[in-house]
């Protein structure tokens, strides 16, 4: 079993939670909520609303969300949800826990970005129906040659990250 840290729309009562709760996928346990220990740029962005947790630590909010359990195949089916490694890029990072327990946790961090993303608010906590009124608009809605367009220019403009 692996944990991860779930911070957007995979987080209970959020639009595509369900993907954790259905066994063909794999397995996946709720764990605890928890924040991250470094400030990450958690920002909504693109015509669909989507959260991105951006690759660029000290930078940002502590990043509320969830720790699931999961077994390898949820991980496996995550990576391809996720897009894992070709959109967002998948790592082991520390978060810390209610009780202020540290556990290591993969996360799932956007790394290639455009730089007005860094311009964007950033926030500390997703929920879709938030305060910011920025509705999420589910993947199964959105016209594929947008998404592929966003992913031709997330893999040609690749740049490293700190």
């Amino acid at each position: 079993m692996e944990k991860v840290f779930v911070y957007g729309t995979l987080k209970r009562n959020q639009p595509n939670h369900d993907v954790l709760n259905d066994g063909k996928n794999g397995k996946a346990t709720f764990l605890a909520e928890a924040n991250t220990i470094q400030k990450y740029p958690l920002v909504i962005s693109t015509k669909y609303n989507i959260p991105f947790l951006l690759h660029k630590a000290s930078t940002g909010h502590l990043i509320n969300g969830e720790i699931y359990n999961v077994d390898t195949k949820m991980l496996a089916f995550l990576d391809e949800f996720e897009n894992h490694p070709n959109f967002y890029v998948r790592q082991k990072t520390c978060v810390k826990l209610t009780n202020d327990d540290i556990v290591e946790c993969w996360i799932y961090f956007l790394t290639n970005y455009p730089d007005n993303f860094l311009q964007l608010k950033y926030f500390s906590d997703y929920d879709s129906s938030g305060t910011h009124g920025l509705a999420y608009v589910s993947r199964y809605l959105r016209d594929p040659q947008d998404v592929s367009q966003f992913l031709n220019w997330n893999n040609l403009n690749k740049k490293v990250c700190s």
